[in-house]
């Protein structure tokens, strides 16, 4: 109602007031009125005349509204306090403009389409309220980059004219295929749509063509310049996926080596982080292939992100088991909402160990369960007593410190789960809660993949260049998974990949 009632009518009467002022006056070099339509935006010319004249009926009386506007807006007393509104109205103009290139880059970078970036929700109840502080930085470097290198509003305006027209010619296309696809209208309305709205902005946006060494160019470089950062992401992650998704290690490659894996198993909990939600990453067998050596008990952790401010904590954990009891391989997928604090610290630790033993202990006894996952509301009660060094303070004790090799060497820590009253448990059950609490007692550590893209050997020219150079840089230079950047460095080990595709 907002727009029919008020800002519709006002844009109108606008446009027309502008076009008669300038119909009649020609001389762009010698009137210094001329500059204000130049280089304020023309929607904002109605509302400046309401907030700068008292009386807006006085309006209607004159055919040509430029003449009014030209006069009633220029003097000495209402200059100042127009030219306020006019930077607020630009300011409102531009903070639009920002947030919605903020949703935009999100939805692409969910898509794939674009680097990952440091995403911050600033609202607990609008998912779509977020502030992405490097494109923030980019659209300031090339807001002056665009000024200082113009120096004049007519390229600017000829830029802002050819990238209006070109967004709304963009958009009259998407929604003839709106009406086709989403509403199931007939292809008549769809044709008849377009050939109406597009036959009109395609005589403007040829009118904008016109200007394009004059300023216009702008646009259409910079929109080249993100459709090849965009495609060459989209390539390169697609292409990582599907090399993830065939070396992925099959179920039935663990059955054949053995409880053992066919390598050493030492004490404690291996925790390896992983963007799978089945099957086992690539990067394991990496690992294992080049040192045979790893934990007694293993962890696939899958951190995923879900569309809800907080997840609570009896929903926090889905836990699961790879392959038979004996081999001691669980998956745990934990939701994050995106206002939680997605980090590792000594309680997630405590609640991650919980969460398995109370999947061992309520596991059918019969269930040698392949990736099927169980939602754990409460964990079972884990009571740790950290290992003090003897002599020393023990406010002073951690299990990540680094630890003098001169100094007495630390009690061990012990841990143990409480039961509840009258549970009855298997022996096979018991068996694992005893080896989990043996490896919770010996420590954990983290292993995380890191993959490097290659082409292959004989791969085209335009292959190698947007895989080995395009890609790798936009790799570097992005964000990594939110989890990995908060884990211990020491007590992480990350494990380089060459991915050949």
């Amino acid at each position: 109602m907002a727009f029919t009632l008020l800002v519709y009518p006002a844009l109108v009467l606008a446009y027309m007031g502008q076009a008669a002022y300038i119909s009649r006056h020609h001389d762009f070099e010698n009137s210094n009125h001329i500059g204000f339509y130049v280089s304020v935006p023309g929607t904002l010319s109605i509302c400046l005349l309401i907030l700068a004249n008292k009386n807006l009926a006085d309006v209607t009386k004159f055919s040509s509204f430029g003449i009014y506007l030209c006069n009633n807006l220029f003097l000495e007393k209402t200059r100042w306090p127009v030219l306020g509104i006019a930077i607020l109205a630009a300011v409102a103009g531009s903070q639009a403009v920002i947030t919605g290139t903020f949703s935009i880059i999100k939805q692409c970078s969910s898509l794939n389409c674009f680097p990952r970036v440091k995403i911050v929700h600033t609202s607990s109840t609008v998912h779509g309220q977020i502030y992405i502080p490097e494109i923030n930085w980019i659209l300031m470097v090339l807001c002056l980059a665009v000024t200082i290198g113009f120096r004049d509003t007519k390229h600017l305006t000829n830029a802002q004219g050819l990238a209006v027209i070109t967004v709304m010619l963009v958009t009259t296309c998407l929604m003839s295929l709106v009406i086709l696809l989403c509403w199931n209208k007939s292809i008549v309305y769809a044709v008849s749509f377009l050939a109406f709205f597009g036959a009109i902005e395609v005589l403007y946006f040829s009118a904008s063509l016109v200007k394009f060494h004059e300023g216009a160019w702008v646009p259409i470089v910079l929109s080249f310049i993100f459709m090849i950062v965009m495609c060459v992401w989209h390539y390169g992650t697609r292409k990582k996926y599907e090399f993830d998704v065939q070396n992925k290690v099959s179920i039935s490659w663990f059955l054949n080596i053995g409880p053992s894996l066919g390598i050493v198993r030492v004490r404690g909990i291996g925790l390896i982080h992983t963007e799978l939600m089945s099957g086992i990453p690539a990067i394991f067998s990496h690992f294992v292939t080049n040192l045979p050596a790893f934990h007694q008990v293993l962890v696939f952790l899958c951190v995923k992100s879900v569309s809800v401010p907080h997840v609570q904590p009896e929903e926090r954990f889905l836990v699961g088991r790879i392959g038979p009891k004996k081999y001691r391989l669980y998956r745990v997928v934990v939701r994050y909402g995106y206002r939680d604090v997605q980090k590792d610290d000594i309680q997630f630790e405590k609640d991650l160990v919980s969460s398995i033993a109370e999947f061992i202990r309520c596991a059918d006894s019969n269930q040698n369960g392949y990736e099927r996952l169980s939602s754990i509301s409460k964990g079972l009660p884990l009571q740790e007593d950290d290992g003090e060094l003897d002599g020393s303070d023990s406010s002073g004790s951690s299990t990540r410190k680094e630890i003098n090799p001169n100094t007495i060497a630390p009690k061990p820590k012990r841990v143990r789960f409480v039961l509840p009253k009258d549970t009855k448990i298997d022996k096979e059950a018991r068996d694992e809660l005893q080896e989990l609490m043996q490896a919770r007692e010996a420590g954990m550590s983290f292993i995380t993949g890191r993959s490097y893209m290659k082409a292959k050997s004989g791969s085209g020219l335009i292959k190698q260049i947007v895989i080995n150079i395009g890609y790798e840089f936009l790799r570097r230079n992005s964000r990594g998974p939110a989890f990995t950047t908060n884990l211990p460095h020491v007590s992480t080990v990350e494990v380089g990949m060459v991915c050949q595709v």
